[in-house]
């Protein structure tokens, strides 16, 4: 096993622990994520049903952004739609280059949650992600 895959492992056990602990607790998880390179990084989550989790999202690149949480239907929308900013929807805040942003989303049913980027050819080119959501 190379140095970088045990490196990844120890990350999202670390990752998962974080956000797997304390059910129930009042206060949101934080995660926070980079985009850089016209990617999530972290692009693969795991949290607890029930759990609200407050991402603070830094986009590094030079281009304007989106992170975009919902199901398959959600990431259609988006991919289709035209809207040209998000921020008031619960999983959903354009994130301008250079800048930090945030939001905020309550994973109430087990499953899979996607991650998508909207921005013009961005979820084709590979800005997505997922968060599986257990009990």
């Amino acid at each position: 096993m190379t140095i970088a895959r045990v490196s990844l492992l120890a990350a999202t056990a670390i990752l998962i622990a974080t956000v797997l602990s304390t059910p129930g607790s009042a206060s949101p998880r934080t995660i926070e994520v980079t985009m850089r390179h016209s990617r999530f990084g972290p692009s693969h989550l795991v949290v607890r049903r029930g759990v609200t989790v407050r991402f603070v999202i830094a986009n590094v690149d030079p281009i304007d952004h989106e992170f975009i949480l919902g199901d398959e239907g959600v990431q259609r929308r988006h991919e289709t739609g035209t809207e040209p900013a998000h921020g008031s929807v619960p999983g959903e805040v354009s994130v301008p280059a250079g800048t930090v942003g945030g939001t905020s989303y309550t994973f109430s049913r087990a499953g899979i949650v996607l991650i998508g980027c909207h921005a013009r050819g961005h979820y084709d080119y590979g800005m997505r992600g997922a968060v599986l959501v257990v009990y």
